[in-house]
C-alpha cells in the first residue's frame, strides 16, 4: 500500500490551496438555516389551528425534522465558513451560535411560537455577522 502511494504522489503531483474558507466563498451562507427556521416558525404557528391528531403528528416529526436541518446548516457555517480572525473581530461568536443551536433545539420541544422567533432572530444576528466577514 505505501508503495501505491509513493507511486500515486509521484504520478500525480499535489498543489496547495489557500482560501478563506473550504471551498470557494460563495458556497455559505446562513440563508440556509434560516429558510429552515422560518418552516419551523410556519409549523408553529399553524399548530394550534389543526384538529386532526394525525396532521400534529406530522406537524411535529416536520418540525423537529427541519429544526435538526437549522442545527446542520449552523454547525456547517460554524466550523467550515468561520474561522479564527473572524472570532478576533466579532469575539461573541461562540455563545452567538452556541444559543442559536441551542434555541433550535428548544423548537423541537415546543409549540410556542415565541421560541420560533428567538431562533430566526438570533439566524439573523449570525447572517449580520457573517455579512460583515464577507465585506
Amino acid at each position: 500500500m505505501t508503495a501505491l502511494l509513493s507511486f500515486l504522489s509521484k504520478m500525480l503531483p499535489t498543489q496547495t490551496a489557500y482560501a478563506h474558507c473550504d471551498l470557494p466563498c460563495g458556497v455559505y451562507d446562513p440563508a440556509q438555516a434560516r429558510i429552515e427556521a422560518e418552516s419551523v416558525m410556519m409549523i408553529l404557528k399553524k399548530y394550534e389551528g389543526l384538529h386532526e391528531e394525525y396532521q400534529k403528528m406530522r406537524a411535529i416529526m416536520i418540525k423537529e425534522q427541519r429544526a435538526e436541518l437549522v442545527k446542520h446548516h449552523l454547525w456547517i457555517l460554524w466550523t467550515d465558513y468561520f474561522k479564527p480572525e473572524h472570532l478576533e473581530k466579532h469575539p461573541n461568536l461562540h455563545d452567538l451560535f452556541w444559543r442559536a443551536t441551542k434555541a433550535a433545539g428548544k423548537t423541537k420541544q415546543s409549540i410556542d411560537p415565541a421560541d420560533g422567533q428567538k431562533l430566526l432572530d438570533l439566524i439573523a444576528e449570525i447572517t449580520e455577522v457573517f455579512n460583515a466577514t464577507k465585506k
